[in-house]
């Protein structure tokens, strides 16, 4: 589905968050975020405001699925979402490097490859070489997706039910919310254990890293699964930024080269979060 694209730019009438105040901002050379899904219901635009007013980098990659295409963006397109957007656009205007690589959710946007949009490089992938001098492979990673890749339909019609599901999900909790009561969390809590139990059972992650070799690349920094991860488990470096549906992710590049997965949610500007020990299985890791 080809979005209306005019609908971006067309402030709605909700009224927009406010700055968020006393919030010193932390700056990394590189960051990488994916699957915004800006558009769609399901994004955490709260989160995903508050990540973006709170982080400066010289260098954004913006990993796919960053519209959300799949959906009636019109429809479900908000304020925050056309500041976030704008936000974006504002950072490339100011010189901050900005390379797009556009994903399944976002295909319309390949037919631009190898070109600029509003100073935003858009290309089909490409090789990040890290301060250290490692070698990663940026690439969305839809393309070893062998779901999407052999029953694209399905594919298509389960993301418009998971989105529906979480846009009902929002609803609830706006509602509760004028009632005074907490959040609804449980269906949320087992659509996301529902989804993390089914790629569990694939090996995406070892096609991402073959992937990565075949490219003569020491890693690959990619997105799509929704499953934020940082490992060696297969000989090369593997780093998946997450998402802004199921999680509040990103990826960051220190000033030595080394990657640290970012978990707004669990540790927001807590410093700890970013001093976490290198180890596999914490909320805020590095390799």
């Amino acid at each position: 589905m080809t979005p209306d694209f005019a609908t971006f730019f067309a402030a709605p009438a909700a009224a927009p968050p406010g700055p968020m105040p006393n919030v010193a901002t932390r700056h990394f050379p590189v960051l990488f975020l994916s699957d915004l899904h800006l558009g769609s219901r399901a994004c955490r635009e709260a989160a995903l405001w508050a990540f973006l007013q709170a982080h400066t980098a010289d260098t954004i990659y913006l990993v796919g699925d960053i519209v959300d295409t799949w959906t009636a963006v019109g429809s479900h397109w908000t304020e925050t979402q056309h500041r976030i957007l704008q936000l974006l656009l504002d950072r490339a205007r100011q010189g901050v490097r900005l390379v797009y690589t556009p994903g399944n959710h976002d295909s319309f946007f390949k037919q631009y490859c190898g070109q600029h949009i509003a100073g935003i490089e858009v290309v089909r992938h490409i090789i990040h070489t890290a301060a250290d001098g490692t070698r990663y492979l940026v690439t969305h990673g839809d393309t070893c997706d062998d779901f999407d890749e052999k029953y694209p339909l399905l594919a298509l019609l389960g993301a418009q039910i998971d989105a529906k599901f979480r846009g009902l999900i929002a609803t609830v909790n706006r509602l509760r919310r004028r009632l005074g009561l907490k959040d609804w969390t449980i269906a949320e809590r087992a659509v996301k254990r529902f989804n993390d139990m089914v790629r569990s059972l694939d090996n995406f992650d070892l096609r991402l890293s073959d992937l990565a070799r075949n490219h003569g690349a020491d890693g690959v920094i990619c997105g799509h699964f929704h499953k934020p991860d940082l490992h060696h488990d297969h000989g090369v470096a593997y780093a998946n930024c997450g998402d802004w549906v199921e999680n509040s992710t990103a990826l960051a590049e220190t000033a030595s080269g080394r990657l640290l997965l970012l978990d707004w949610d669990a540790h927001g500007l807590e410093n700890q979060s970013f001093a976490a020990p290198t180890g596999y299985g914490a909320a805020a890791k590095g390799i």
